[in-house]
Parts: C-alpha cells; sequence; structure tokens
C-alpha cells in the first residue's frame, strides 16, 4: 500500500495527516485531497528543466536530462562565471597610494601606481594605503579632533624630562610622518602609530638629556630638532617600519612651573641684553666706516699736498737752473729781468703813487696823503654798511 493510501490509516474516517478532507469544488460533494508522491514530484522537476514526463515505468527515463539546454550550456554557463572570476583580479593604485598583494593573507610584493592584476580572491588580495598623506603624532600633549592646535590635554609623564644639568624642562612636540614602504608598514610593526609616539618620546628624552636647561630654552631648539629627528629615523629604519619622518617640531619648552616666573625674568634680562649689544654693534657700524672714511680723506689730502709741493720744488728748481743757464750768457740783462720780476712780486696788490723826479715834480704838495685819500672811500663804504 503506497504510503499515501490512508483511506483506512491510523487516523480513521478517511482522514489524513494533513487534515479533514476538503470539498470538490467541481462536483460540490465531500471528499480529500491527497498530497502528491515522490514520483509526481521528480516528474515534475524534469518538466520544468525540458525533459518529457513519465515516471519510472515502462517508456520512462529514469536518468537526469537537460533537455532543450543541454550540457553544453551548463559548460558554457561555467566559463561566463570562470571568466567574471578572473576579471576581478584587475585593480588600480592611486598616485597618493601603493598596492600590498597578499596570497593567502601572507605579503607578496608590493606594486606602484598604476593598473595591475592578481588572482582573484580568496586566493590573494589587495590593500591599498595612502603614501603621500603626512600624519601627526603629539607627544606631552593630548589633541582632540575639535582642538588641534588650539590647545588640549597636558600629559606630564609624557612632557617632563631631565636635561644634563640635572634641571626638568616641560616639553611639547609634535612628529610629522608618512608612509614611506607600504608592506613592511603593514607587517613589520603591530601599531605604527603607537610605535611612532614611543620612538618618538624615547629619542626626545635622550636628545634633552644630553643638553644642558639654558640652550633648550633659547638658541638649541632647532638643533634639538633636527638630531631628534635624524636619531628617529634612525631607529624607525632599523625597526624596518617603513615610515619616513618629514619633520619634528618643539610645540613648547618650558621650565617647571615652579620656577616659571624666575625665568621669564632671566629671559627678559638676556632679551634686553642682546638688544643692547644689537643697538651697540649698529652705532659702532654706523662710527667706524665713517671715521675710516674720514682719516682716509687726510691721508690722500696730505699725498697731495706733497705730490703738489714736491712739483713746485722740482719746477723750482728746473726754472733756476734755467735762469742760470741764461744768467751766464747774459749777465746784466738776466739781472735786471731778475730785479723786475721781483718788483712786480712785492708792488703786487699794493697802492702806489708815482712821482716824477724832474723840476716838474717839485710843484707837488709834498704833504698831499693821497694814500689816504684813495683809503677814504673804501672807509665809507664799509660805515655805511654798518
Amino acid at each position: 500500500m503506497p504510503w499515501n493510501d490512508n483511506s483506512q490509516g491510523p487516523w480513521g474516517g478517511g482522514e489524513s495527516p494533513w487534515g479533514r478532507g476538503q470539498k470538490n469544488n467541481n462536483n460540490g460533494s465531500g471528499g480529500r485531497k491527497d498530497p502528491p508522491g515522490l514520483d509526481e514530484l521528480f516528474n515534475e522537476v524534469k518538466k520544468r528543466l525540458g525533459g518529457g514526463g513519465g515516471g519510472s515505468g515502462a517508456g520512462g527515463d529514469n536518468g537526469l536530462n537537460f533537455g532543450n539546454f543541454g550540457v553544453r550550456g551548463v559548460l558554457l554557463v561555467i566559463l561566463v562565471l570562470v571568466a567574471g572570476w578572473l576579471l576581478t583580479g584587475f585593480y588600480r593604485v592611486q598616485p597618493d597610494e601603493q598596492g600590498v598583494v597578499l596570497r593567502f593573507g601572507q605579503y607578496v610584493n608590493t606594486t606602484a601606481p598604476g593598473l595591475h592584476y592578481h588572482f582573484p580572491y580568496p586566493i590573494e588580495e589587495v590593500l591599498t594605503p595612502k603614501v603621500t598623506t603626512v600624519n601627526r603624532t603629539d607627544v606631552g600633549q593630548t589633541f582632540g579632533d575639535q582642538d588641534r592646535g588650539v590647545g588640549g590635554r597636558a600629559n606630564t609623564n609624557e612632557s617632563q624630562m631631565v636635561t644634563r644639568d640635572a634641571n626638568i624642562v616641560d616639553i611639547n612636540f609634535s612628529v610629522f610622518w608618512r608612509i614611506k614602504d607600504a608592506g613592511d608598514y603593514l607587517f613589520r610593526i603591530a601599531d605604527p602609530v603607537v610605535s611612532v609616539k614611543a620612538v618618538a618620546e624615547s629619542v626626545m628624552r635622550e636628545v634633552i638629556g644630553r643638553e644642558n636647561l639654558e640652550p633648550i630654552l633659547t638658541e638649541g631648539r632647532q638643533r634639538t630638532e633636527e638630531q631628534a629627528q635624524n636619531l628617529m629615523q634612525a631607529i624607525l629604519d632599523e625597526y624596518q617600519s617603513g615610515i619616513e619622518v618629514t619633520q619634528m617640531q618643539l610645540q613648547k619648552v618650558d621650565p617647571p612651573a615652579e620656577v616659571i616666573d624666575a625665568f621669564r625674568d632671566v629671559e627678559a634680562a638676556r632679551q634686553d641684553q642682546e638688544r643692547l649689544r644689537n643697538e651697540a654693534d649698529a652705532y659702532a657700524n654706523k662710527v667706524i666706516p665713517e671715521a675710516r672714511g674720514e682719516a682716509e680723506k687726510i691721508n690722500q689730502e696730505a699725498e697731495a699736498y706733497r705730490n703738489r709741493v714736491v712739483a713746485e720744488a722740482e719746477g723750482e728748481a728746473a726754472r733756476f737752473e734755467k735762469i742760470l743757464d741764461e744768467y751766464i750768457l747774459a749777465p746784466g740783462v738776466t739781472r735786471e729781468r731778475i730785479y723786475l720780476e721781483t718788483l712786480e712780486q712785492v708792488l703786487k696788490g699794493n697802492n702806489k703813487i708815482i712821482l716824477e723826479q724832474d723840476g716838474g715834480g717839485q710843484q707837488a704838495i709834498p704833504f698831499l696823503p693821497l694814500d689816504r685819500l684813495m683809503r677814504q672811500p673804501n672807509n665809507q663804504n664799509n660805515g655805511a654798511a654798518q
């Protein structure tokens, strides 16, 4: 008896395990609708796949028949799926990224920006971290997203350091870094941000421990930054971290709060000293060139006077030699000429009165003050001017 032949089943009254019979809509009489058998279900599936109907009886086909779809269609679908899966292996690395290829989770190589191919997932996968973004790590002060650059919470455990002369200095500084090698960055160190901060704090403590307090507070800040940056880069390279430190910047360098007022007074006095020194240097730079210029002027004038006197003396000597030659040739004429030239030089610019020596000159008034009469108009002009 088939399993669905339960007209006299254990539920009695012709009931099935699915409940009581339902009315037949065709004839209106009461009856039961039995569930389909396994053969009927199998035949229905074969029909939907394109095969013909029929059970396990004669003329039926017990094998799986795909009908018009066929084996070729199934293979075509499989090939299309495989081709689509293989095409998912193409990937693009942006100019600000590096591609890190993993094969079954193990690092294989690093690819440059551009279009590349790898075996599709789950055989290989690619990570593309940003390598041009400059990251910032602060030590000694904790900043939030809203107050970065404005202020933060001080962390004295990180900021207070001891100098070589056994003084305590409170330092806040920032480290700017970027990814140099994405493969090393992702797989050589567990937590890059924590590692950068720990190395930066350790390096700064070492550099501060080699310096006295005064240079750190005044002119030694840039030297401290450079030394700390170089030492930190060397340590990160030794760790093969794939990180490049681009800049290390001291934000605040102060003595402890208990003595900060006294240090500020000292710093103000040092600034006044520097200002006065600069003013003195400026005055010296002004006066010294002027004095040097005046000295050079006097030297040049003296040199010119010397050259002029020497030239005049040489000229007079040459003139005397020529006169001597002429005197030897004609003594009388030369003597008279020298006498006349001497009178010309002596009487030049003086008032002169000429009287005749013959009888006509006797008629002149001997006491007539001609020289005073000639000077009188000049005296009157001077008095009028006063």
